[in-house]
């Protein structure tokens, strides 16, 4: 249920988080907060949160796991397309390098862009609201579905959004932000001018040019919206998945401390 009423953290999770932010500040690590914390902030609306997401380039979670493991933190490579964990007392902080499925990455230019704020009383970070909306578009699985975050972020910030660094994100994926706006317009609307009319139309105009003439030789892309409910695509049916040739580009590139053991990735 969404409210605006916030929740307090228990002591020791509260204690962890604010450690781990200070060590990581206090090593200079490129970070900025995301999660429910970033969503609070551009929204209003308040979440009870496990864990502590913190986005990072992937260049950088090899120093930030070395810090963590040195103070006596228990970490593991969980995914190391984007995906690692350090914990303590049961309680959790995510080191997020990008989304699951490698199409939307975490770049320096995130963390240059992201605001300072004090959070826990240290001086931090927070992902600006652009780079929030890239965060979620692909959150699209069937126990999971952010679409109504990135309708929120753009209610509560009245569509003033820096939209050409959203459309930078999404690239050739631009049908995936048109999906989202259409679900804003549909829950908001007497508020589709939240969205400039330029966009509107660009989006359209691609979506009317593409299904009247359909480019021969386009990817099947289901398993990048969900890799579960479209498997009977790939495993049966003998569409190409895209999903790991992306995945395995990815974890190519991501460096890892070797002394962090690798849990068994994702599905």
């Amino acid at each position: 249920m969404t409210s605006s009423k916030p929740s307090k953290l228990p002591k020791k999770q509260e204690a962890l988080f604010r450690e781990v932010l200070t060590l990581l500040e206090k090593n200079k690590v490129p970070l900025a907060v995301s999660g429910a914390f970033a969503l609070r902030e551009h929204t209003g609306i308040c979440r009870d949160t496990k864990d502590l997401d913190i986005f990072l380039p992937g260049e950088e979670i090899s120093r930030a796991l070395t810090c963590l493991v040195a103070d006596g933190f228990e970490c593991e490579i969980f995914d190391p397309v984007w995906l690692a964990k350090a914990h303590r007392y049961g309680y959790y902080v995510d080191l997020i390098t990008g989304m699951s499925n490698a199409v939307i990455v975490v770049e320096p230019s995130w963390i240059e862009r992201a605001q300072p704020c004090t959070l826990l009383g240290v001086n931090t970070r927070l992902l600006a609201a652009e780079e929030l909306i890239a965060s979620k578009l692909f959150v699209t699985r069937r126990e999971r579905f952010d679409g109504a975050d990135v309708a929120h972020v753009i209610y509560a910030t009245g569509g003033k959004l820096d939209w050409d660094r959203i459309l930078q994100h999404v690239g050739e994926h631009w049908e995936i932000l048109l999906w989202s706006l259409l679900l804003f317009h549909y829950v908001y609307p007497t508020h589709a001018n939240y969205v400039p009319r330029s966009l509107w139309r660009d989006l359209i105009g691609r979506l009317t040019e593409s299904v009247a003439c359909p480019a021969p030789g386009q990817e099947f892309r289901g398993s990048l919206i969900d890799p579960c409910m479209f498997a009977i695509d790939i495993k049966e049916w003998g569409l190409e998945d895209v999903l790991a040739r992306l995945r395995a580009q990815r974890q190519a590139i991501i460096e890892v401390a070797p002394e962090v053991p690798c849990a068994r990735a994702a599905d």
